[in-house]
């Protein structure tokens, strides 16, 4: 696997790390559970680094020297690929012949990579593009700045050269199909997963800290649950509980919900008293520009005593921030698919989405949550205080919020990768036979 610009092994929500690293991170380790031996080239981002870190059992973790470790931006890296590459090259060469099967590269950037990977080692070139700038570009958040042209002509590249592209649902393959050009025997959906051991409602066994301490109280209830993971998170019992989750950056629109809330609070002044706006995560991508721009808007819109902006966490903490939540909110301008909205409905939190890219499959609208369309803060203010007005709401949504989300553990998604490599390289080989023939 290659994953140039961000490393599995970085704290997912804030810089580069998103929901890419959570997809390798879980896939990776699926993939050795089930025999598909797998190792990641990542860029060295700090000197003290080793060669090679174990990320599980069957999971290799390569740090490869392509520029300077610290200080260097995405948008520079497309001037290191050529390092980057050398070392992927340089690393395969201190093995036997056909030590690789299969390179799988994860965003553009590695798509350019492994395109060359793949060619020099005569394997298949498996990609996925987690994002794509055309789409970006047709939803772009206000101030932010669009993908270069170079991405779109670097991704357009890295479609032609690759064996089989994988998408997260069926409208992803459709817009690769319609924007760059992808055959229908290139595409395979495959839906990501969730880790379903940590993620999970707190009537279950919880995870964490917090959710250890639960574990011995014997509480059983959902509600006895989140005002105990309240509390060991310094929430309120009572209060309504609507949380941001993710980078903060201008595509992830948590100005949105930040709008909404104070459209909520004009129309109701009482709500102050009982309302609640986490916002968990650190600035990222265009959002490194302004990285306080958040809490000045917060400011600026008098609800600063509502907001309390909280670092990113590890996942089993980020369980108990879902679990303590009444509703998960995710106003995205673009989406491949919404990790953070399974992980949240796996904890029996329901979601309120942007209905865009992936997350209208993600979740269930009206059922595990809610489809807002557009950006209008009044739409959001009006959807989100449905929670309030029926303080039952969260409670019925969440029992399907978690059903729902049942369906999508990292198992399946790495059966269906596994088809993938296996069509692929089923596929080479028949044209290696093929040309074979021919010379003969």
């Amino acid at each position: 696997m290659l994953s140039v610009h961000t490393s599995p092994l970085h704290q997912p929500g804030t810089g580069d790390a998103g929901g890419m690293n959570v997809y390798i991170v879980e896939l990776s380790k699926r993939l050795a559970a089930q025999g598909v031996e797998v190792e990641i080239f990542t860029r060295a981002t700090s000197s003290g680094l080793p060669p090679t870190v174990e990320l599980a059992p069957g999971v290799l973790v390569r740090h490869v020297t392509a520029g300077p470790f610290e200080g260097l931006l995405k948008e520079d890296l497309p001037a290191q690929l050529c390092a980057f590459t050398h070392g992927v090259l340089r690393a395969e060469a201190g093995f036997r012949p056909g030590y690789y099967d299969l390179v799988h590269s994860h965003y553009w950037l590695s798509g350019q990579v492994g395109w060359l990977a793949a060619e020099r080692w005569g394997v298949p070139l498996v990609h996925t593009m987690h994002t794509m700038a055309k789409v970006k570009n047709a939803a772009l958040a206000f101030g932010d700045t669009p993908e270069p042209p170079a991405r779109v002509i670097g991704e357009t590249q890295v479609v032609e050269a690759a064996d089989r592209l994988i998408a997260n649902t069926a409208d992803e393959a459709e817009e690769l199909a319609v924007h760059y050009g992808a055959h229908q025997d290139q595409l395979s959906v495959v839906h990501p997963g969730v880790n379903l051991e940590v993620f999970r409602p707190a009537t279950a066994t919880p995870v964490g800290a917090v959710g250890d301490a639960l574990s011995h109280s014997g509480a059983g209830d959902r509600e006895s649950a989140r005002t105990r993971i309240r509390a060991g998170l310094g929430l309120p019992a009572d209060a309504t509980v609507l949380l941001f989750a993710g980078r903060i950056q201008p595509l992830k629109a948590p100005d949105v919900l930040l709008r909404a809330v104070a459209v909520m609070l004009l129309q109701d002044p009482s709500l102050r008293d009982r309302l609640v706006v986490p916002i968990v995560g650190g600035p990222s991508g265009s959002g490194m520009a302004r990285p306080e721009s958040l809490h000045k808007l917060a400011a600026q819109l008098g609800i600063s005593d509502v907001v309390r902006f909280h670092p990113p966490v590890g996942q089993a903490e980020l369980a108990d921030w879902y679990r303590a939540a009444t509703a998960l909110v995710m106003p995205s301008y673009s989406e491949s698919f919404g990790l953070v909205a399974l992980e949240a409905q796996a904890c029996g939190t329901p979601v309120v989405a942007a209905s865009v890219g992936g997350l209208p499959v993600a979740v269930r609208d009206g059922r595990t949550g809610f489809l807002v369309d557009g950006h209008e803060p009044g739409d959001w203010a009006r959807t989100l205080r449905r929670f309030i007005d029926d303080p039952a709401l969260g409670a019925r949504m969440g029992a399907a919020a978690a059903a729902h989300a049942a369906c999508f553990g990292w198992s399946n998604a790495a059966a269906g990768t596994v088809e993938v490599y296996t069509g692929a390289m089923e596929r080479m080989a028949d044209r290696t036979d093929r040309a074979m023939g021919t010379a003969r």
